[in-house]
């Protein structure tokens, strides 16, 4: 799906002003709101966006504790594993990756002692056969979208 530099402006706007209306997106960019309602909903239809909703803290709601799970799994039980990492509630992100195990799940936890007991966890599902955890020490780059957002506009407007 090819972006334009619209949509990469209405992408910026929603990033960094999520709460606004799409008439006061409209009047920013200088189009008509039919344009900018137009524009988001084919970029929801396409995939581009694909939620609503606000970013929140996971420290903030108790759990200042960031670890990377590397999950290696018993060959077959992929998707038996990966339903298995959803329904615990302090895995907050999971991805099959290539290299040293086949699955690398974001975790948060209250403390050191909590990590293990969900790590423990982990370790006793069906289909897992080891891993291997790193504890995050501090956020370096936050998630973020607006400079690939801007980088994917700035080549659509030159071409």
């Amino acid at each position: 799906m090819a972006v334009d530099a619209l949509d990469a402006r209405i992408l910026r706007l929603l990033l960094e002003q999520p709460r606004t209306s799409v008439r006061e997106y409209a009047r920013i960019l200088g189009v008509a709101r039919g344009t900018v309602q137009a524009r988001l909903d084919r970029l929801e239809r396409d995939g581009v966006i694909t939620a609503y909703g606000p970013r929140l803290s996971p420290a903030a709601l108790g759990h200042p504790v960031t670890a990377f799970a590397h999950i290696e799994v018993t060959q077959g039980h992929l998707e038996e594993v990966a339903a298995l990492l959803a329904e615990v509630p302090q895995i907050i992100e999971a991805f099959s990756t290539t290299g040293g195990g086949d699955l690398l799940a974001k975790v948060v936890a209250r403390d050191a002692a909590h990590l293990e007991d969900v790590i423990q966890r982990l370790i006793n599902m069906p289909g897992v056969v080891r891993t291997r955890t790193e504890v995050a020490l501090r956020e370096r780059v936050p998630h973020r979208l607006l400079p690939l957002v801007e980088d994917v506009g700035g080549a659509a407007a030159a071409r």
